[in-house]
């Protein structure tokens, strides 16, 4: 009879855990919504210049030899691999706190909230208006951006990208993808833009806020990947009121087997 009790007892602790560790579908599958939104719009917004950036500013001209002092380097074409970036973001120029960079001949330029289009044409019209330069062309490119992915990914860590538009699902897949026990549907994103800090939650389970701006990534955003209720119930940590009736009626049940 002992025997049966606590046969018994096992096959209803089981079958508790199991109820109130399990994971729907409906928690783990991306955008679930997506048939709604098979032609959407894109709007490409361009990222603005913040302290601390590293740029790549290169100025040139119809007679090449009249735009090198204008240029720290010489301004070379190869093609960009891991080792030259990090050659470049030394040869870069780097906007001070107070949202300048200090060029050759020109000095300091303001490029704090500007965008690297609109640092482009600024640029140009101090070369043209102060003589320096006719028609010149001037190319910016942020050399420095970069984004932290943390908590339940395959790999966590701060990944730098070239991208001008990179989305929130991409930077997740430097990462290599939400393990199981991601939470798919509250995902962090925080980022500091032009003086000021944000915190968006983001639901991954649906494609509703794929038009949201929040969807692209700008340079040095934080994503944050919360365990789901299965892990941090493995934790030891107990998050619901029916995970506590269940431990509740396990031990009820068990008192009433054993004082048979």
């Amino acid at each position: 009879m002992i025997k049966k009790q606590s046969i018994q007892l096992y096959i209803l602790a089981i079958s508790s855990l199991l109820i109130s560790s399990c994971v729907s579908n409906k928690e783990i599958l991306y955008f679930q919504d997506a048939d709604a939104y098979k032609e959407t719009a894109i709007s490409y917004q361009e990222n603005t210049i913040q302290p601390n950036d590293i740029l790549s500013v290169v100025i040139s001209a119809a007679i090449p030899e009249t735009a090198i002092p204008y240029n720290r380097s010489s301004g070379s074409n190869a093609v960009v691999n891991n080792t030259n970036l990090e050659v470049m973001k030394l040869q870069g120029y780097l906007v001070s706190s107070d949202g300048y960079v200090s060029l050759p001949v020109l000095g300091k330029v303001l490029a704090k909230e500007q965008t690297g289009s609109d640092l482009e044409a600024a640029i140009s019209t101090l070369l043209e208006s102060g003589g320096h330069l006719v028609n010149p062309v001037v190319t910016v490119r942020l050399l420095n951006a970069k984004v932290t992915v943390l908590g339940e990914v395959r790999q966590a860590g701060t990944f730098s990208f070239t991208e001008q538009y990179l989305t929130v699902p991409q930077a997740l897949g430097y990462a290599g993808d939400l393990t199981i026990n991601g939470r798919r549907d509250d995902v962090l994103l925080i980022r500091e833009l032009d003086g000021v800090r944000s915190i968006t939650h983001i639901d991954l389970t649906t494609a509703d806020w794929m038009d949201n701006p929040k969807y692209t990534i700008k340079p040095n955003d934080v994503l944050v990947v919360q365990p789901n209720r299965a892990k941090v119930k493995t934790a030891g940590y107990v998050g619901n009121v029916t995970t506590i009736v269940a431990i509740a009626s396990l031990l009820l049940s068990a008192t009433i087997l054993i004082t048979r």
